[in-house]
């Protein structure tokens, strides 16, 4: 066992998210690191001289930025101004902050949502800033946007080492599974287990079940995460640019929203009838990711959709007494 003192200390910012929390289940396997973990109730992450002391007493070697304020549409729409607001606050409290302290390594956690609503399939890295944005996250994305731009930045002014990775649709353990406020796979897994439970004859799903989506678990994420601030500086640099320095992470591959909410019902063993509601709207007709330059730097995903999902359902009826309130 190694002592504390070979050891690497790493902060994961928002740590308890589902992204921080399968970083940190990834690096606590680990013997050369020490992780540094905060609550939000011990280290307020938009409060700019609490970050401040935070790294200027903690002697922190590398951070993963996975704070942020997420919600689906509804909540984009309803709190425009506090997800813009907190989100460039955490993203410039931290990324100065380590820099202030000296802090060489970071790797900031953006979403595929920073690309143009119209976006060439797959998407490129290099479609950032090429259009307008899907208006209902815009403020979202112009704080993550913003966040790979800060690194950038700071590498070419400070010659800092800061990465940024764009992950597509996650899911997983410590997903958000609230009946309104949740993604596609936490909300579908829930219906469909609810619908068994009360042995329903049929799940009415909305639109034509047509739309392609790309999912990531978020294990994959995490190892993702890992294997890009690990890698060599060279190896990083010759795969990007300082201008366009993030990586897209991602399976690479989608399927339909008629394949996802099928293998839903066979993961969670609903054996009533799917009913599709065309009358409701199908939404953007695809969305996937070129992980390409991800590819070309060492990295694929491993989980399949079918064990990703049967993992996540897993989860949620080991913590179901947690939502029973919601």
């Amino acid at each position: 066992m190694m002592g504390s003192m070979d050891k690497k200390r790493v902060f994961v910012a928002g740590h308890r998210g589902m992204v921080g929390s399968a970083i940190v289940r990834l690096l606590q396997s680990r013997d050369d690191v020490e992780l540094v973990l905060r609550a939000r109730t011990e280290l307020d992450l938009t409060n700019q001289g609490a970050v401040l002391d935070f790294f200027g007493a903690e002697q922190i070697d590398e951070v993963y930025l996975a704070a942020a304020k997420v919600g689906g549409i509804h909540a984009n729409n309803t709190y425009s101004g506090e997800f813009i607001y907190q989100n460039l606050m955490m993203e410039c409290n931290i990324v100065h902050s380590a820099h202030q302290a000296g802090v060489n390594k970071l790797l900031f956690l953006g979403s595929s949502c920073i690309y143009p609503k119209f976006a060439e399939q797959p998407m490129k890295e290099s479609a950032l800033l090429t259009g307008v944005l899907e208006e209902t996250n815009e403020p979202y994305a112009i704080a993550k946007i913003a966040g790979i731009k800060l690194c950038e930045s700071y590498n070419r002014q400070y010659g800092r080492d800061y990465r940024s990775v764009m992950p597509t649709n996650l899911y997983g353990p410590n997903d958000n599974f609230h009946p309104e406020n949740s993604h596609v796979i936490p909300a579908l897994l829930r219906r469909f287990h609810e619908a068994k439970e009360r042995g329903d004859d049929q799940v009415v799903a909305w639109g034509s079940g047509k739309p392609m989506r790309e999912f990531l678990h978020v294990d994959d994420m995490a190892a993702a995460s890992v294997h890009v601030m690990e890698l060599d500086k060279s190896a990083y640099d010759a795969e990007t640019s300082p201008m366009s320095s993030h990586i897209n992470v991602g399976t690479g591959v989608d399927c339909t929203i008629r394949e996802l909410v099928e293998t839903v019902a066979r993961v969670v063993r609903y054996q009533g009838e799917i009913v599709w509601d065309t009358s409701k709207p199908d939404g953007t007709p695809r969305k996937l990711m070129d992980v390409s330059r991800l590819e070309q730097l060492g990295w694929k995903a491993k989980i399949g959709l079918e064990d990703g999902l049967t993992d996540a359902y897993a989860w949620f009826l080991n913590n179901i007494d947690s939502f029973r309130a919601h």
